[in-house]
């Protein structure tokens, strides 16, 4: 069974009050840490933000919103098709704001990039080895 699970998708990302442009996102998963999922934004060869996100977060923002912090997840329907949007805050801005950057992705495609982790590593079957994370909190201390 493979552990390690891939994806790029053309998304689109909106960035302050500027209009949607086409950006990649790289999905990952690795069964060595069950419980996340990264994304990876770039955009000309260039890496844009790096995001890792709860697993079961993302599930459940396809179907609801979700999210309080820096990551807010929810459907929304665009005519045809549905899709995730994905709302990340970022640093303080001068202003007292904060940085936010906005991407939306095609639905069905998120679903079946967690269908995939799921076949890897089933829900409620995850595991995580508490003494090793330990040791590599204490190694960062």
């Amino acid at each position: 069974m493979n552990s390690l699970v891939h994806k790029s998708l053309v998304v689109q990302l909106q960035a302050g009050d500027t209009e949607r442009f086409p950006v990649l996102a790289h999905l990952s998963y690795d069964s060595a840490d069950p419980f996340a999922l990264t994304v990876v934004f770039s955009h000309d060869g260039r890496v844009l933000a790096r995001w890792t996100l709860d697993r079961e977060m993302v599930g459940e923002g396809l179907l609801r919103p979700v999210g309080v912090g820096d990551v807010r997840l929810r459907p929304e329907s665009r005519g045809l098709w549905e899709e995730l949007r994905m709302e990340f805050l970022g640093d303080s801005r001068t202003d007292g704001d904060r940085h936010r950057a906005v991407v939306y992705v095609w639905a069905a495609a998120v679903a079946a990039f967690l269908r995939d982790t799921h076949a890897a590593v089933r829900p409620g079957e995850e595991q995580v080895c508490v003494d090793d994370f330990l040791a590599e909190i204490m190694a960062e201390g």
